[in-house]
């Protein structure tokens, strides 16, 4: 395993005042007041952790697919904040994909990240790939919401790319058994790049995010694409530990990650701990992510191997979040801008990564002007899933500790030993 030294510490994040805990804080769950001042809490930590990944996405939007050096020369240099469509024609420029990408605008990724929100606000529990058929194909199909690239009022499955639309038609219309009906789908960031709510309801918990998530992702994906979700998931939950830093956000993704995803993410990593500045560092992540993408060098016209199953490749995004985190010593904006800036599936890779550094920081580690534009030009209360997730969070924790005291209490009738041996 590659040992990742601590990076530096991140410049002063611009002043902001931090949300207020949730009003709905169940009363058989005391929040832990021994951290040290400045140790973001559980309700801070989703709360940037899901702002951080909107504005992430609205960032990289814009930009996605292209190379950094396209992304120089249509912007005069690097992306540094909220940019405007890449075409100004947007509506007709690509007729497969008529979306006003910019303008602080955000993607489909936030768009299912907060479709699986509520799903976990109907289930109140622990979820798995039937809970994805049962609530959240439905809320893709029947509820017409604000779809901010299309500027108007439509079902989700009307903006949602192939690969999620595949949830409709093998859940909706197929009848395929939850647990495998991503079997067949293109391989592709698509669950994972939703995943965070996962891993926030698993807050330090990274193993059982990993797991839960390798279950609701079996209705979406296969291969890589699944086991990216599950890793994601396990990295979320490990930037909410109270001690989390970047460089043990990467570890624990190591000690969870299988086959191709851990080459990668280690290759990636390696390269990351060796560099400050993401401007160097273009070059070799993508070389070093390189043998394991199936894309191919040129992004919109992917190889014939492209998004095929196999136990020896990876997503490019996540080991590139990851890199970005590094190398950004979880500063939410050389963190974010630098998984901008790295173009190709960049909205993806800046939602992963926007996620991860908001989830270390809280939310006064997202700069507080991109939020507000992201929240208004989107139509968007950004906030409203973060207070929703965190009740959430505190009924499973409640659920999981009393699931975990009948366990207890059985062994110990089982075994015969002492309950006090039985932590």
């Amino acid at each position: 395993m590659t040992t990742l030294s601590t990076p530096p510490t991140p410049g002063t994040p611009p002043p902001h005042t931090p949300p207020q805990t949730p009003s709905h804080t169940p009363p058989h769950v005391t929040p832990d007041s021994s951290e040290p001042p400045g140790t973001p809490a559980l309700a801070d930590r989703i709360t940037g952790a899901l702002i951080g990944a909107a504005v992430g996405d609205a960032l990289g939007g814009p930009v996605e697919g292209y190379s950094p050096e396209q992304i120089v020369e249509r912007h005069g240099g690097r992306v540094t904040g909220i940019v405007g469509p890449w075409n100004e024609d947007w509506r007709t420029a690509r007729p497969l994909a008529p979306y006003h990408k910019g303008d602080g605008h955000i993607t489909d990724d936030t768009l299912m990240t907060h479709a699986l929100i509520r799903v976990y606000a109907q289930v109140r529990d622990h979820l798995d790939a039937y809970a994805i058929a049962e609530h959240l194909v439905p809320d893709l199909i029947s509820t017409p919401r604000w779809i901010p690239e299309l500027e108007a009022e439509a079902l989700p499955l009307q903006r949602i790319f192939l690969a999620e639309k595949w949830l409709v038609a093998r859940v909706h219309y197929g009848h395929v058994d939850p647990r495998e009906a991503g079997t067949g789908n293109i391989v592709n960031c698509g669950a994972a790049m939703y995943m965070a709510p996962v891993g926030l309801v698993n807050a330090a918990h990274p193993r059982a995010a990993y797991a839960e998530a390798i279950d609701v992702a079996g209705a979406h994906q296969s291969s890589y694409g699944r086991e990216a979700a599950g890793v994601f998931a396990a990295a979320v939950a490990a930037a909410c530990a109270p001690d989390a830093t970047p460089a043990t956000v990467v570890e624990t993704c190591l000690a969870v990650a299988k086959d191709g995803t851990r080459a990668a993410i280690e290759a990636v990593c390696e390269v990351a701990s060796r560099h400050r500045c993401t401007e160097s560092a273009l070059r070799g992540l993508r070389e070093a992510v390189a043998p394991f993408d199936t894309v191919g060098p040129l992004y919109r016209t992917p190889s014939l191997g492209a998004r095929r199953p196999s136990r020896l490749h990876s997503i490019e995004e996540l080991p590139i979040a990851l890199g970005m985190l590094l190398i950004g010593a979880g500063d939410y904006r050389r963190t974010v801008l630098g998984s901008v800036n790295y173009g190709r599936d960049c909205d993806s890779i800046a939602t992963m990564s926007g996620a991860l550094a908001g989830a270390l920081g809280g939310e006064v580690a997202v700069p507080t002007e991109w939020a507000d534009r992201v929240a208004e030009a989107s139509r968007l209360d950004l906030r409203s899933p973060a207070r929703e997730l965190t009740e959430v969070a505190y009924e499973v924790f409640a659920r999981d500790t009393e699931r975990h005291r009948a366990h207890a209490s059985a062994f110990v009738r089982l075994t015969g030993r002492q309950s006090r041996e039985v932590r």
